[in-house]
């Protein structure tokens, strides 16, 4: 199956702010993460209660709320201010929950603070090197981190590849910000001692008004008061008309989960 992780950027130099003006669609209209998750770390890793999770480019908090969900305290590290604040209005107030301005690559973190790592969504806006080593530094043994993604289909459905098509036509810079570093030996370098992956299903079913919202929370799309913004209206609204089932439409994602040890190797 052919994915992409959806979260290219064409229009801000600097990765930290490229969702500022998308906060709202972003945490309305972007896809959350499957509970079974939990299950997979607990299988490949032995995610057990107690421990604490670092949630590092958390957002608007999707992945943070999963993990909260099971009793876990959470870091939940961001840096764009917009981003943490629509975290913030959501979850303070939930047990475990603690909210960091920081950085992949400065945490603000303590040495040896937490159990786990995650970034969901995230590492491909991170500096690989300097990544791993804040990771390590922030990790208890055996210093385990979980690299996630929804991997967006693009080919299994009429419907999928004329939505592509829209993406290609109106995304700044879109083709060159497709995720393909996955297959280029990114993973390898970072996970030094080897990885575990496993996919789960995961699927958003979309009206016309979700759609829109899904398209504006990608910040390579035009936003409102661009020039193209209208036309981008037109030809969603074109594309939901042709392709909608009893007023829905569906996007599907294989949500992956990249386990291992950030150790040094001997």
């Amino acid at each position: 199956m052919t994915g992409i992780s959806d979260a290219g950027d064409g229009l801000h130099p600097d990765p930290t702010l490229r969702f500022t003006d998308r906060v709202d669609d972003y945490e309305r209209y972007r896809p959350g993460y499957p509970e079974a998750i939990l299950d997979v770390l607990r299988d490949q890793i032995g995610l057990a209660p107690g421990w604490v999770v670092a949630d590092v480019g958390s957002g608007t908090g999707l992945s943070t709320e999963l993990f909260l969900g099971h009793g876990h305290m959470v870091y939940a590290v961001e840096p764009n201010d917009a981003m943490r604040g629509a975290a913030e209005r959501r979850l303070d107030g939930r047990p475990g929950f603690r909210s960091v301005g920081g950085t992949a690559e400065r945490t603000g973190l303590a040495d040896s603070s937490v159990d786990l790592v995650v970034a969901a969504q995230a590492f491909h806006w991170f500096e690989p090197a300097r990544t791993r080593a804040e990771f390590a530094r922030v990790l208890g043994e055996p210093k385990w981190a979980a690299l996630i993604w929804n991997s967006r289909h693009t080919e299994s459905t009429d419907f999928l590849r004329a939505y592509e098509s829209l993406l290609s036509k109106h995304g700044t810079n879109y083709q060159e910000v497709r995720h393909e570093w996955k297959k280029d030996g990114s993973l390898e370098q970072f996970f030094q001692a080897g990885f575990e992956r496993a996919v789960l299903p995961n699927e958003q079913v979309l009206d016309d008004e979700g759609l829109r919202g899904r398209s504006a929370s990608a910040s390579y799309l035009p936003g409102p008061g661009c020039l193209e913004y209208d036309a981008l209206l037109a030809d969603l609204r074109a594309l939901f008309d042709a392709h909608a089932v009893d007023g829905r439409v569906r996007l599907t994602y294989d949500c992956e989960i990249f386990t291992g040890s950030l150790r040094d190797i001997a």
